[in-house]
Parts: structure tokens; C-alpha cells; sequence
């Protein structure tokens, strides 16, 4: 049983691109299917898909090739959860880097969060 199943992706993520891994894999949840969809959409990893190990479903995770390491923090923890207005989004490295934050809307970075006026959990940073 893992007690917090996103930062358990943030990390081993985080390790595999380290280690120079071509792919990783988490076991399946949707919001793990969400982080990964803004995490490729901003080109930090190549690609992802589901795919079935056993009884239970698992992403793949293509990584970068010729990166060696990623940034990947996480801010709200399961013990204190971290919520942010819009007002106080900033940004990370001076826009090379992007904050994802849970909102009513979905999942998103901050940067969608702040033109859509929304604030929300803030999940991570990445850079």
C-alpha cells in the first residue's frame, strides 16, 4: 500500500531519469493519468500509455532521451494540503518551469489555471 501514489510518481520519475532509463512504470489511477497528460503536453516527458500488467493496469512512461534530470517537487502532501489563489500563482525559474495544481476544472498548470481565474491544490513544480 503506498500512502501517497503522486508522489510516488513524481518519484520514480525522478530516479529513472537519473539512472537513464528510456521508461518508467507507476501502477494506474486517473489523476496519475493527469499529471502525466500536462507533464507531456509541456514536453518534460515523451509519451505515455496504459497498459495491462496481471490483474491490475499500469502506465508506461516514455522519458526524455538525453536528460539527465528533472525537477519534480511535491508541495501539498497528504498530511498538509497546500491551496493557492490565483492571485498568488507565480512562476517557476522565470517560465522554464511550470506549477500543477488540482482545480475544479481538472488538472492544470499554473499558467491555464491563472488565464482561466482559478486557483486550486497546488500538486507540484516542475523545471
Amino acid at each position: 500500500m503506498n500512502t501517497d501514489p503522486i508522489a510516488d510518481l513524481l518519484t520514480r520519475i525522478r530516479n529513472a531519469t537519473s539512472a537513464g532509463h528510456d521508461f518508467t512504470r507507476v501502477p494506474y489511477s486517473k489523476i496519475k493519468e493527469n499529471i502525466l497528460v500536462v507533464l507531456k503536453n509541456n514536453g518534460f516527458i515523451e509519451s505515455y500509455q496504459k497498459a495491462k500488467s496481471g490483474k491490475f493496469d499500469e502506465l508506461v512512461i516514455d522519458l526524455k532521451k538525453g536528460k539527465k534530470s528533472i525537477h519534480l517537487k511535491r508541495i501539498s502532501k497528504t498530511g498538509q494540503r497546500i491551496y493557492i489563489k490565483r492571485k498568488e500563482l507565480k512562476s517557476i525559474r522565470s517560465g522554464l518551469g511550470l506549477n500543477i495544481l488540482s482545480t475544479p476544472k481538472g488538472i492544470m498548470t499554473g499558467e491555464e489555471a491563472r488565464k482561466q481565474n482559478l486557483g486550486g491544490e497546488l500538486i507540484c513544480e516542475v523545471y
